[in-house]
């Protein structure tokens, strides 16, 4: 039986939670079973009360201090799945932009390779509801960092993924200090520079459907900066 954790940080996501988890403990999975990882930065609204009164006993709930931030929160819950000895370890967001269907996708596909990736670019543009000026800041985000790092990845800002943990282990975790979404580009290309097989993979991507989003200036400062560092630190074999 094959042991699978979602990782899911949340940050006022009340609206959202509870609905969340009931639709993935409703997918039909055979030989897998499927926990969930909450990971709350002591949200306003009781998210993480609503998670804990549910009282499901597959689904945990980690409570940290403050917002930290999407890539502590997803170190967090790697180093949990490597602690827990699950077989894989799935990054979502909370608020319904990844259809949680597409998770059964990502589970076929990790049986082949050690990363897989909802990816909103792989056939054409597929995101729903969001602004011309994000969309454009997204692409161009994908286009900038592959020229720079040669990454082979189309959507190098997805968050929706699936690691099998005994690749993810070989990364330094502790030596990964992005945030945000550079976060996700900075696994993607560690993953990618260990030579673990990556594959990508098409998703709708649905913009929110309750709460609002976390997108800032700071956050897309910090993924333009990270790609020159990631090159560099190939370049100097400290990767």
């Amino acid at each position: 039986m094959t042991r699978a954790l979602i990782i899911i940080p949340t940050y006022n996501e009340a609206d959202n939670i509870a609905k969340l988890i009931g639709e993935i403990n409703s997918l039909q999975v055979k030989d897998t079973s499927i926990d969930i990882l909450i990971i709350d930065d002591n949200s306003k609204d009781g998210t993480s009360s609503i998670v804990k009164n549910l009282g499901l006993k597959n689904v945990f709930v980690i409570d940290r201090e403050k917002k930290l931030g999407l890539g502590t929160a997803y170190k967090r819950g790697f180093k949990f799945a490597i602690e827990n000895n699950y077989d894989l370890a799935f990054e979502m967001d909370a608020d319904f932009s990844h259809d949680p269907q597409s998770i059964l996708d990502l589970l076929n596909k990790s049986k082949e390779y050690d990363l897989v990736i909802g990816s909103r670019y792989i056939q054409g543009i597929a995101v729903v509801n969001w602004p011309l000026s994000r969309l454009i800041i997204s692409i161009g985000a994908s286009i900038y960092t592959r020229i720079i790092t040669w990454l082979p990845v189309k959507d190098v800002t997805a968050g929706f993924m699936c690691y099998k943990v005994p690749s993810l282990k070989q990364i330094d975790l502790d030596s990964v200090r992005s945030n945000g979404y550079s976060f996700q580009i900075e696994m993607k290309y560690r993953m990618w520079k260990k030579g673990f097989k990556i594959c990508e993979i098409p998703i709708v991507f649905i913009d929110r459907r309750a709460g609002v989003s976390k997108m800032s200036r700071s956050i897309v400062f910090e993924a333009a900066w990270l790609v020159w560092k990631l090159r560099f630190l190939a370049l100097t074999k400290q990767l």
